[in-house]
């Protein structure tokens, strides 16, 4: 499927790099990006997101000890589980024996051990104990794969994609969030649609309408934005024009605990596959609040992201301010998600009764944002079949057999883990 794309007149976005002339039938602009070929091209909503990146699947205080908790990505079930130790390890959501969740056995030490059979498992994978194996016989020469496992911020992050590029893919550094003079509020949502339209619903700031109720009337305004082949930021320019405002959004905001009266310039940025939005009042140089988020698909179709959100809020000068503030800047969050995933649900709702993408987007901004997830993300296979990779996607052969568990990794069953699917609990921090 295709959409099709207005001409789009970028050049005078005041940030946007300047170019020179192309070299002739080059495919890519001077800055490094595809060229933007006029007619249509690939329908987003049919590309799924690239597995070689670091991607949250649960919150840490939901992986306890000793204790398992199933989670999934993209259609891969995934079971996390903490050692004795305190480890974490990642292992696919099946057992080699007779395919049952791993996510139903229990932790023996840094050992996971299936509920039917008891079949055992180290943190790489590999089988450690079959109870019943006859003397003589040799134990099967792969278990399951298991995926490379860091915890940081709060959250745990497996790489799904090849584990041979894992030491090497950026990890998200959120140095604020271990700093003293800030607090950091973490969010755990799962929202009904393509990951695409969550990083279009924050970086486009003119939906500022649907949310009259809550922040009063903001007109935005588009200062100007960049873009590059993994990339895209805009700044805009957020100024009250009245209307009744929720109390949490002033004390987020540049009025601040002391009730300033200042716009703020708000900067989002699209750094495949993170997104992230900085908030400076108006003639300084700090920001009051910084948001980082990521949006995992937890089905094979993509259809489903779990959202995962790290709003890192700096304390004012008054001592024990935030912490009186908190529950208010907890209930204006929760107000504003609420009616963004409205929206976006709707969105999904329309692409899957028409089959397609109808959208006549007119934002240059968006259009080069759908750029930038096209060209990092890999096409959805049209429908799963026999020796599908497990996510549904159609990638290269590495990814499939990245680990020394291939094999077992290509028959996994899709779905997301109703432990993962937290369906609106959040969690603060």
């Amino acid at each position: 499927m295709t959409e099709a794309r207005p001409g789009r007149p970028g050049a005078e976005q005041q940030d946007r790099p300047s170019t020179t002339g192309p070299v002739a039938g080059s495919p890519h602009l001077p800055d490094g990006r595809l060229r933007a070929l006029p007619g249509p091209v690939t329908d987003l909503r049919r590309i799924g997101i690239s597995p070689d990146h670091w991607y949250p699947v649960a919150t840490s205080r939901k992986v306890r000890r000793t204790r398992t908790f199933a989670t999934a990505f993209a259609g891969e079930r995934i079971a996390l589980y903490r050692g004795r130790s305190g480890t974490v390890h990642a292992l696919e959501d099946r057992c080699a024996h007779r395919q049952v969740p791993l996510s139903m056995g229990v932790v023996e030490g840094e050992i996971l051990r299936c509920c039917y059979h008891a079949w055992a498992y180290r943190g790489d994978g590999r089988i450690s104990q079959i109870p019943y194996l006859p003397k003589g016989c040799e134990r099967p020469p792969r278990g399951v794969r298991s995926y490379p496992v860091r915890e940081a911020y709060g959250l745990v992050f497996v790489f799904p994609g090849d584990p041979a590029l894992a030491a090497a893919a950026p990890f998200p550094s959120l140095p604020e969030y271990h700093s003293a003079a800030h607090r950091t509020m973490t969010f755990s949502r799962t929202v009904r649609c393509h990951y695409s339209f969550m990083h279009e619903n924050l970086l486009d700031m003119n939906h500022q309408f649907l949310h009259r109720s809550v922040l009063g009337r903001i007109k935005p305004e588009l200062l100007g934005y960049e873009t590059g082949p993994r990339h895209v930021e805009a700044r805009y320019l957020f100024v009250p024009a009245g209307g009744r405002k929720d109390r949490g959004a002033g004390l987020l905001s540049a009025e601040g605990i002391g009730g300033q009266d200042r716009p703020d310039v708000i900067t989002i940025r699209t750094e495949y596959p993170y997104q992230t939005l900085r908030d400076v009042p108006e003639g300084s140089d700090l920001p009051v609040f910084s948001l980082w988020a990521a949006y995992v698909p937890e089905d094979a179709e993509q259809r489903i992201n779990h959202a995962y959100g790290l709003l890192t809020i700096a304390k004012p000068s008054v001592p024990g301010a935030l912490h009186l503030a908190w529950p208010l800047i907890r209930r204006f969050t929760e107000r504003v998600f609420a009616q963004d995933r409205t929206a976006v649900e709707a969105e999904q709702r329309a692409w899957d009764e028409q089959g397609e993408d109808h959208n006549h987007e007119v934002f240059p901004l968006i259009l080069d944002l759908r750029d930038v997830l096209r060209g990092n993300g890999v096409p959805l296979r049209p429908e799963r079949t026999s020796g599908c990779a497990p996510c549904g996607l159609a990638v290269p052969a590495h990814h499939a057999g990245g680990s020394n568990h291939a094999a077992e990794a290509a028959m996994q069953s899709a779905g997301p883990a109703a432990g993962g699917a937290a369906g609106g609990a959040a969690e603060a921090e």
